[in-house]
């Protein structure tokens, strides 16, 4: 039984501390629309999600107002578009379709425009690959992803160098809204197949037809329950985000379980994601700070991110039969006010970035750098944080928008959940002669587990 105690701090946490669901993403399996005709396939890919997702929005709405619990997306993903499109000769119908498919829902994306190229690439791969920067700057709702490496495959280099290429010319061909076509695509290392947000969002071949994924958010939640216990040693701070994480995640369940059901569709995972936005009390960066930091990305950082991620992952898993997806922390430098302004104070930089993407949730998030960085760096910053995810056994990922026209300094705006971000440097050196070898990074040792 739910207490009168129990009501009145969960409203509390909605009304005063940010605490929202962040998503409801509907997965729903492609597969047996596969066919070899571009324009039937296309077709079929629409009714199949239109028909299946019809009520997505109206039965998300309708749960935010008999609980009362903000649902700020509603989203769908898809099977990864490589895997059904190998009997076409061009994926673009297929982009329009999930694009118009998001629009007759009237859901806030779509995700699965993607590739899962770890091992090596099939032609249906890399003319995906090859059609991304037209793809998403042509189309509003669509979102698209590429796992280049796992743990056990290693890293396929040859996608990373293509991949840099396509980042690079996203950006141009969405030059105007300062490259925000790069902001829908993300290049993963050990994907998950049931992460509901987006960019990277797909419904994977592992998954059955339809699922809900659920994911919650709530960092303002959390630096408030640590404003309890400033100075107190870091057991405590531990514990404090441990039980705060199990309250925020079992509203999680309880708004997955009630969309299944309205919905007539499987409970599939909470992700319990603290995903930050760049409103003022809803932020990542403030919570490390809460722990005695004077600012997000000076030395303890990595050590404070560490915690957090390990504490919000074991209060979630106590709170929910099926926790999946990302589930840690979030560290995007667009969509967190305290990283947008501990990287406009210098104490953020790209390096440290990446030494906390070692410990948090996913990786190199929403990063805006000069719109003059040469692909190779691009590819070789992906090839990076793909080793970190190799070497850790864990996802990583690089969301990054070469800015067309911005230099080092610059504020690059992109509205709504999306933020604005202040252009960051890139090492002068170049990884040209490292990206053109080709081939494929062997996996690791630790790779031969059985």
């Amino acid at each position: 039984m739910i207490n009168t105690g129990e009501i009145l701090e969960t409203l509390r946490m909605i009304d005063r501390e940010k605490l929202d669901v962040r998503t409801i993403t509907m997965g729903i399996s492609l597969l047996d629309c596969v066919c070899d005709d571009e324009r039937r396939l296309a077709s079929r890919i629409f009714h199949r999600i239109a028909t299946r997702a019809e009520h997505l929005v109206q039965v998300g709405e309708e749960i935010e107002r008999d609980f009362g619990v903000p649902i700020v997306n509603k989203r769908i993903s898809v099977t990864p578009v490589a895997l059904i499109a190998g009997a076409v000769r061009d994926p673009l119908p297929i982009a329009r379709a999930l694009d118009r498919a998001a629009r007759e829902t009237g859901v806030n994306f779509i995700g699965g425009y993607s590739a899962l190229v770890q091992k090596g690439m099939t032609e249906a791969d890399r003319r995906l690959i090859n059609s991304l920067p037209q793809a998403l700057s042509e189309t509003d709702f669509l979102c698209g992803s590429v796992n280049v490496a796992t743990t056990r495959a290693g890293i396929d280099m040859d996608a990373v160098k293509l991949l840099g290429e396509s980042i690079v010319a996203l950006a141009e061909k969405t030059g105007e809204q300062g490259g925000l076509g790069c902001a829908k695509l993300v290049v993963f290392a050990n994907a998950v197949e049931d992460n509901p947000f987006m960019a990277g969002a797909f419904h994977g071949p592992g998954e059955g037809d339809c699922a809900i994924n659920v994911g919650v958010s709530g960092p303002g939640t959390v630096k408030r329950a640590l404003e309890k216990v400033k100075g107190e040693p870091f057991d405590v701070v531990a514990e404090t985000v441990k039980r705060t994480a199990f309250r925020v995640t079992r509203i999680g369940q309880l708004v997955a379980r009630e969309a299944a059901r309205r919905l007539n569709a499987p409970f599939g995972i909470v992700d319990l994601s603290l995903a930050p936005t760049p409103t003022v009390g809803d932020s990542v960066a403030h919570i490390l700070e809460e722990m005695g930091l004077e600012k997000c990305g000076t030395h303890g950082s990595t050590a404070a991110l560490a915690l957090l991620n390990d504490a919000v992952k074991k209060g979630g898993v106590m709170a929910s039969s099926h926790v999946g997806g990302l589930s840690g922390a979030f560290i995007p430098l667009s969509e967190d006010i305290g990283m947008i302004e501990a990287a406009k104070a210098g104490a953020l930089t790209l390096d440290k970035l990446e030494a906390m993407t070692c410990v948090c949730s996913v990786g190199l998030d929403m990063i805006a750098v000069p719109g003059d960085t040469p692909p190779s760096t691009i590819s070789a910053i992906l090839a990076d944080e793909a080793a970190i995810g190799v070497v850790n056994n864990k996802t990583t990922a690089v969301r990054i928008i070469p800015v067309p026209g911005k230099k080092v300094g610059d504020v690059v705006e992109f509205g709504g959940l999306l933020g604005h971000a202040p252009v960051i440097p890139v090492h002068p050196f170049s990884s040209e002669a490292f990206i053109a070898r080709g081939g494929r990074i062997p996996a690791p040792m630790h790779s031969l587990r059985n």
